[in-house]
């Protein structure tokens, strides 16, 4: 199983990690935090007013109206300005894409919860999953009608993400086909955790629960015994007095078949009885069927986070702590090698190299290597730093200086007068 790129601590228990590893200046580096904390915080803050611009052309929830008319093409450039900015989200909150082999090994898996799913993929005009924590999971499930009990092992998803956009109303038309539970044309986003591999597809917004092999053979067969039942036992007289009544109409048989008030109330009363019979076993199939609708809906009202506009406000939220927490780790851990600042420098990260060792600093692969192994060692966790995204925004920020392939931190004076020098010109007059 790949490892994951996120970091499943909190951004302030990654501050307090920092603050125990650079075990100096707290008092300064606790400022620096929070300066570098609020210039990321004001950097996504500008993402979000972008995102819901672009969202808000084709929000089905929006409870504001429209100044001025939305042509056809404005919505379709504003949907495909809204999905790219949604996946450099996403991708900055650590998420990964779910593949196509995943989604179709998901449709050919059976469901957890027993639940078959069709879902009509031609609805769509853009569908992408994503998702985030990765692990394996082990539950108990009943079989054989609750007599026995089985362990099983499924690969679970922490957070799935779903990006999909419906066909207009055109589509739908041509189809014969009037959407209930959604507005063609428009985009859906839904946040959801917890989710078996082998059920995304209940996350579809048109899966149909569709009864499995197994099912239509327990009501085959229930019904085909209980008919014979009631052939044999209710409509055996009836039976015989039709089929003599068909044999005499079409000359199979000469004597006259005379039906008296007793034999009609006797057929009245077989075909009431086979009537009910009918009604019953179609009664028992949709009770089935409103059992496993139940069950669909009962795991997605525990699954759903948050949707639509809700969503890449939840996201937004995740992707700067993310990048807070790389970049504060980034940082502490090449301060930590800093000549300038440690006094064991020299022997900090063993795989370091004369030429960084001589810089003060480390190259990516270094301080990958160094954060990873940190966290497994002292953390416990098995990480995929994305080494790459935290040193771009420290270089962007001028936090961190590059010599050929090796980067060096600025010392938390340098980097704490930067960043405060930032909020000072953040607005120049014109």
């Amino acid at each position: 199983m790949p490892f994951e790129r996120f970091i499943p601590f909190r951004k302030r228990d990654m501050i307090a990690v920092c603050e125990a590893l650079i075990s100096q200046q707290t008092t300064l580096f606790r400022t620096f935090a929070s300066l570098l904390v609020n210039r990321i915080h004001y950097e996504y803050h500008q993402q979000l007013e972008e995102l819901k611009d672009s969202y808000s052309h084709f929000d089905p929830n929006k409870d504001t109206r429209d100044l001025s008319f939305s042509s056809h093409s404005e919505k379709k450039e504003n949907q495909q300005t809204f999905s790219k900015g949604f996946a450099r989200l996403l991708d900055a909150a650590n998420f990964e894409q779910v593949t196509d082999e995943d989604l179709e090994a998901a449709l050919n898996e059976e469901s957890l919860f027993k639940v078959r799913l069709a879902v009509s993929f031609d609805d769509f005009e853009d569908v992408v999953f994503y998702r985030r924590g990765e692990s394996v999971k082990t539950e108990t499930i009943r079989t054989f009608f609750g007599l026995r009990k089985k362990q099983v092992s499924f690969t679970n998803y922490d957070k799935v993400a779903v990006y999909i956009t419906f066909k207009d109303e055109a589509y739908f038309k041509e189809k014969g086909q009037t959407p209930v539970s959604f507005k063609p044309g428009s985009t859906i986003v839904k946040l959801f955790q917890n989710v078996p591999k082998a059920d995304l597809e209940m996350l579809f917004p048109n899966s149909e629960v569709k009864m499995r092999p197994l099912d239509k053979l327990i009501i085959s067969a229930s019904a085909a015994i209980g008919g014979t039942m009631v052939l044999v036992t209710k409509l055996g007289a009836s039976l015989l007095l039709m089929a003599s009544f068909l044999a005499f109409w079409l000359g199979f048989k000469d004597d006259q078949v005379e039906l008296t008030k007793q034999s009609l109330i006797t057929f009245g009363v077989g075909m009431g009885v086979f009537g009910s019979f009918v009604f019953k076993e179609w009664t028992k199939f949709k009770n089935r069927k409103i059992r496993f609708m139940k069950a669909l809906s009962d795991n997605l009202y525990f699954k759903n986070l948050d949707n639509n506009a809700g969503v890449f406000h939840t996201l937004i939220d995740a992707a700067e702590e993310e990048d807070c927490k790389e970049a504060l780790l980034a940082y502490t851990f090449l301060l930590k090698c800093s000549n300038t600042f440690s006094e064991n420098a020299a022997s900090f990260g063993a795989a370091r190299s004369k030429n960084e060792i001589t810089a003060g600093g480390m190259t990516l692969a270094t301080l990958d290597s160094v954060i990873e192994s940190y966290f497994l060692e002292n953390l416990d966790c098995t990480l995929d730093f994305d080494v790459t995204d935290a040193i771009t925004k420290l270089v962007d920020m001028e936090l961190v200086e590059q010599d050929g392939d090796v980067f060096v931190a600025r010392t938390l004076n340098d980097a704490v007068k930067i960043l405060d020098d930032y909020w000072d010109n953040i607005y120049q007059p014109v």
